[in-house]
């Protein structure tokens, strides 16, 4: 049984899309897999039971990518081919099966869309996978101790960051001693280029009790959320990432739709601005460009913090 999976560049949607390929895998053990991905989320794929191959896709004039793909993959004969970009290419390969996500339906979470490829009666949730490695090297970093707090508090885009002083207020409110995790370790996660903008963040409790994340392989540090007990951060692909690992998952949202990009699980919520998606993307002086300031100001510290002790307790009481 050979699969060929087609995925997602943007971690987000990528995080969101594995729940197909490992309900694939359920079907059909030992399978061998074939994953073609943009070069941000290929480290996801590293620990995937059967894995094959990763194919590298990088961006090209005139749609070049996917020929070059196509020349790659045309010549094996493929038991399935899932095509979660809906580019089609597996009609141009020899395959049994072929299982071809769409976007027509912005109303429902990408999950349960995603779901409909597989006629699923329960929609496959988002998983990571990680190997023996990846947990020994998860375990160094976020030794077991007391209680950790992890935050991703950067985005891909300025207008959806919630302020980073007030993330260091949360902390410090969470981590104090009457907070719901007093003394808790701090583990902060983003991109390399985002460390300039979130350096208040690190530098907001004792060296000792910060892990600093930043820059770290996807798969690394999907295994550390393993080993933390709550999650905040914007909406973003680390916040997939946390609601794959199975923390708990708090993702704020602003001039996004979290009906349809809600971090999925039992243990997972969001939180959003006061105003919805439509008011603030729907206004005149929405700017959807880079640079502009964030439109989650309105969302404040308390609000935030009470959601988080909400989810904190589920389960608990």
């Amino acid at each position: 049984m050979r699969i060929l999976f087609i995925t997602s560049n943007r971690i987000g949607d990528a995080v969101l899309s594995n729940g197909v390929l490992q309900s694939m895998l359920e079907q059909y053990p030992g399978a061998k897999v074939t994953v073609a991905c943009g070069g941000v989320s290929a480290s996801l794929y590293e620990a995937v039971p059967g894995l094959e191959e990763i194919i590298p896709i990088h961006k090209q004039k005139h749609h070049a990518h996917w020929l070059k793909l196509w020349a790659r993959c045309f010549t094996w004969r493929w038991d399935a081919v899932i095509d979660m970009r809906g580019t089609g290419i597996s009609y141009f390969l020899m395959t049994g099966r072929r299982l071809i996500a769409s976007s027509k339906d912005n109303k429902a979470h990408r999950v349960v869309e995603l779901s409909r490829m597989l006629d699923s009666v329960e929609p496959p949730s988002p998983v990571i996978w990680t190997d023996a490695q990846h947990e020994k090297k998860a375990a160094e970093l976020v030794p077991d101790g007391s209680k950790v707090l992890a935050v991703g508090p950067a985005a891909n885009w300025s207008g959806k960051q919630w302020p980073v002083e007030r993330f260091v207020d949360l902390i410090e409110r969470l981590t104090s001693e009457k907070g719901i995790l007093p003394e808790a370790r701090l583990v902060v996660l983003a991109a390399p280029h985002e460390r300039a903008q979130i350096q208040s963040v690190l530098s907001c409790l004792p060296k000792s009790h910060v892990i600093d994340l930043i820059g770290h392989d996807l798969v690394t540090a999907g295994a550390c959320l393993q080993r933390c007990d709550l999650f905040i951060g914007n909406d973003s692909g680390l916040m997939h990432l946390a609601a794959a690992a199975g923390v708990k998952t708090l993702g704020l949202f602003g001039p996004s739709p979290e009906w349809r990009y809600h971090p999925w699980g039992a243990d997972c919520a969001c939180i959003r601005t006061p105003e919805s998606f439509a008011e603030i993307t729907e206004h005149p002086e929405y700017d959807h460009r880079h640079g502009v300031e964030s439109y989650m100001k309105t969302l404040d510290v308390e609000t935030v913090a009470t959601a988080a002790q909400e989810l904190y307790n589920r389960g608990t009481e």
